[in-house]
């Protein structure tokens, strides 16, 4: 009698295989959406559109209701195929990154609550040219932190570290720019407050797409780079 051992290995080694993919693919898939939010969250401050605020808040139940089950899969593919080495790697970034795409998506709501309430003004106070050019920095690091992960690129997942740092320098400009403004003339400092609110979100959905990036590389080399500057990721994965 012939065994199928092999065989059967090997339909098993398949079926882990496109576990894995799949959870992947549904992360990736989240992510795009959460990209959509954060783009709709910039266009309703920017183009004053109190509708497109409110339908940016009422995705979140979406994204959480993903969120919820990315990681049940993830949860499963641990205790039904009790992954080793990059397996399990690849399995532990798709958690923490779904964490972060969520808490994307809490900073986009709270972008788009500022656009509603900057709404109600006709005229928008000085530091809405620092808002565009911050936003499109941060969703370029958002991107190519996705695009990162998709490709198990640990040296584009450096590059976006890289550009943290310039956010973080564009965003405190912005808000000096701000308290200036409202040093000046105090009759904005509602209208600025909603501003800056805006703007620390920004500040703070580049801090996740840098994390995501963290888990790229833990995911490729192995290697807990969190808390390490841009320079010294890159040093510590080619050593």
């Amino acid at each position: 009698m012939t065994s199928n051992d092999g065989n059967h290995g090997h339909h098993i080694s398949q079926q882990f295989n496109a576990d894995l993919e799949e959870a992947k693919k549904h992360m990736l898939e989240m992510g795009g959406l959460v990209e959509k939010q954060f783009a709709d969250s910039l266009t309703a401050v920017i183009e004053a559109d109190s509708s497109l605020g409110t339908r940016v808040i009422g995705k979140d139940d979406v994204l959480d209701g993903m969120e919820m089950k990315i990681d049940e899969e993830c949860n499963l593919i641990i205790a039904r195929r009790q992954p080793a080495a990059r397996d399990l790697r690849l399995v532990l970034a798709i958690i923490k990154a779904i964490r972060d795409l969520e808490r994307i998506g809490d900073e986009s709501s709270k972008i788009a609550k500022a656009a509603i309430k900057m709404s109600e003004h006709r005229e928008f106070p000085d530091g809405v040219v620092d808002f565009r050019s911050l936003g499109d920095k941060v969703q370029r690091m958002v991107n190519m932190a996705l695009d990162a992960f998709a490709r198990y690129d640990a040296e584009a997942a450096i590059q976006v570290a890289h550009e943290d740092k310039n956010v973080d320098a564009e965003y405190a400009i912005a808000m000096r720019s701000m308290v200036t403004h409202m040093m000046e003339d105090p009759t904005t400092i509602s209208q600025v407050l909603d501003v800056l609110w805006a703007l620390r979100a920004m500040e703070r959905i580049g801090d996740h797409a840098k994390n995501i990036c963290e888990h790229v590389i833990y995911m490729v080399a192995g290697t807990d780079v969190r808390h390490l500057s841009a320079k010294k990721m890159a040093a510590k994965i080619n050593s």
